[in-house]
């Protein structure tokens, strides 16, 4: 059997500049413009990129991992490459966006860093989605604008500037989302939970068990298993149940790919233990899953 095509569009930023962009690996528009530009968003998407939106008006709803959310003023959202996302706006939208590379994030935030330090860039929907008040409202807004004022110069400046700012952005938001580990050991165990994840998200459809990224991690799945109680409140099992479930839904929104197909590219021995799968952990069968999601975007 061929392996699944996922036909989902996935976005990189060179193909997402306009000209006024003169840096390859950063955009940052004014959110207005930005949606203008790009109509095709509007359907599901990934992007290759760490993407960061802040609503400033707007109405309607977007989705991260087939998790929705209300489009409200002050709120910031954040994503990881790999994920999938749509909007369904109601009412004009308006605010920032800002688009940049694992490799400029990276430059100035180890991996570790973002491990341990900003929880909004874990890859978990709903901890991705910030509501800002005032003060904090007002510097972040300001913080976007100058990042998006900068990206339009190309001196030998430029690019630490952008890097300085946003650092500023992501410590600013991070002091207020989710307390930070307050000890070495709590850095540890965050670590661990980010490489546990990343391991998960690389081999979802070979390692079903625990065990498998206990050894890869040269912890005992018993230490695996507390790690991720007390980070996620969720065992181990469970967030590779979950990955698994994830990419479940991302394929079965491609109407061209049976659902044998699907089950055998996540490692299912058959359909039936695949759709059993599917079932007891979403509530509907493959089959009703898909129409209901066509379904809705026919309709939306």
């Amino acid at each position: 059997m061929q392996k699944v095509k996922n036909t989902i569009p996935v976005y990189d930023i060179c193909s997402l500049s306009g000209n006024e962009h003169l840096h390859d690996d950063i955009i940052a528009d004014n959110l207005a413009h930005y949606l203008g530009e790009h109509s095709n968003l509007y359907f599901p998407h990934r992007h290759s990129f760490y993407h960061v939106v802040l609503f400033t008006r707007g109405g309607g709803t977007h989705t991260i991992d087939f998790e929705q959310f209300p489009v409200e003023a002050g709120q910031l959202y954040f994503m990881i490459p790999g994920q999938v996302h749509t909007w369904n706006f109601d009412a004009e939208v308006d605010g920032y966006i800002i688009n940049c590379s694992e490799g400029l994030i990276q430059a100035f935030l180890p991996e570790n860093e973002i491990a341990a330090k900003m929880p909004f860039f874990r890859g978990i929907a709903k901890d991705g989605v910030v509501q800002l008040a005032e003060p904090v409202l007002s510097k972040v807004r300001d913080v976007m604008q100058r990042v998006t004022e900068e990206v339009r110069n190309s001196d030998q400046f430029s690019k630490s500037l952008i890097s300085a700012y946003l650092m500023e952005l992501f410590v600013t938001v991070a002091r207020v989302s989710v307390a930070l580990p307050a000890t070495a050991f709590m850095q540890q165990n965050y670590l661990i939970l980010y490489n546990f994840r990343k391991l998960v998200g690389e081999h979802y459809a070979t390692k079903h068990l625990p065990k498998d990224y206990a050894e890869l991690l040269y912890i005992t799945p018993n230490h695996l298993n507390a790690v991720c109680n007390e980070l996620m409140g969720k065992s181990a099992g469970e967030i590779i149940r979950d990955r698994i479930l994830l990419e479940a839904k991302r394929l079965l929104i491609n109407a061209g790919t049976s659902i044998a197909e699907i089950a055998w590219q996540l490692g299912f021995a058959d359909n039936s233990y695949f759709t059993k799968f599917f079932k007891k952990y979403s509530g509907a069968t493959p089959e009703e899953f898909r129409r209901t999601y066509l379904n809705k975007e026919i309709n939306s």
